[in-house]
């Protein structure tokens, strides 16, 4: 990936900004308590599509338009908030935007993409069923294929830990949850960039473990299956890319059960009174686990989305 430097990250910051202002971070009494140490969200639940994908999509579109003035139309894989990301910012560009889902994809982000003009498409049973469908399609009818992963996109996200830093000092371990590894990524990069001591931890579901075993191996491993609660973390083939910089620059990757998620959205609701998605509460899923050795540090976790289906997340609350 071609590397960023802070220049950089504050022009995508400043288009960024132009659509919609810094999400907050806050310390939450409650959580603290349950955690034992001081918790700082970063609430990106907070941006206009739910998540902070939407960062990755207004940057990635901008210079794809600077570089392709003329570019006929945009097509990519996702689970959901990559797949708003685009259709959010491509609207706004005037490119029309395909986005390709596995079938059984949660009904209320298909809908989100739906409603913000993507042509949507269910082809396959898991991600990369429809990344390889949206590879084939983008040559059959000449669209711009978009990466999950991409220096454009990282460039987009890492605004969000630009903000968190800024506007929290001396913290001492920030949980991230891994899907593709953009969002870790970006934090990664505004750590070292700014030179801060702050140790990263990257967080994966135990049904999509292969960031961890990658990590684990010091090269990529694939899986054969990717299921879990956290559909914005159901990755089984990992990004090289992404994991070259996880590799360099994440403390440790560790894994959750779908079970320690589901306590995590129920505490986030419970202590915050905000929705987590899966993969959004990951990262507290990931600190309740550790808190022991958390207690009486200044500790970050990003709340990276908000959007789960009405009935699951009302099964995973009642569910005490």
């Amino acid at each position: 990936m071609t590397s960023l430097d802070l220049e950089a990250i504050d022009d995508a910051a400043a288009l960024v900004h132009r659509h919609f202002g810094p999400t907050p971070q806050y310390a939450w009494p409650l959580l603290a308590a349950r955690a034992g140490c001081e918790v700082w969200v970063k609430h990106e639940n907070h941006t206009p599509i739910g998540a902070f994908k939407l960062r990755g999509g207004l940057v990635y579109l901008d210079r794809l338009r600077a570089r392709e003035p003329g570019v006929g139309g945009i097509i990519s894989a996702t689970r959901g908030n990559h797949g708003q990301s685009l259709a959010h910012a491509a609207r706004r560009a005037g490119v029309p935007a395909t986005i390709v889902v596995p079938h059984g994809n949660s009904r209320e982000k298909n809908a989100a993409m739906r409603a913000l003009g993507a042509e949507l498409l269910e082809i396959g049973n898991d991600f990369e069923d429809a990344r390889l469908a949206a590879t084939r399609l983008a040559a059959e009818r000449g669209l711009h294929l978009v990466p999950s992963f991409h220096a454009d996109l990282v460039c987009g996200v890492a605004t969000y830990a630009r903000e968190l830093f800024a506007a929290v000092a001396d913290l001492h371990t920030v949980y991230c949850p891994i899907g593709l590894g953009s969002g870790i990524c970006g934090l990664i990069t505004v750590r070292d960039l700014l030179g801060l001591p702050t140790r990263i931890v990257g967080v994966v579901a135990e049904g999509a473990p292969s960031y961890a075993l990658s990590f684990a191996a010091g090269h990529g491993v694939e899986t054969d299956r990717a299921v879990t609660v956290a559909d914005g973390m159901a990755c089984r083939v990992p990004s090289p890319e992404a994991l070259a910089i996880i590799l360099r620059g994440a403390e440790r990757v560790v894994t959750v059960s779908d079970a320690e998620i589901e306590a995590a959205m129920r505490a986030f609701y419970e202590d915050t009174h905000n929705v987590a998605e899966g993969a959004g509460a990951a990262a507290l899923a990931a600190l309740l686990a550790e808190a022991d050795g958390r207690r009486g540090r200044r500790v970050g976790v990003i709340l990276s989305g908000g959007n789960v289906d009405r009935e699951l997340f009302a099964r995973i609350l009642a569910a005490a």
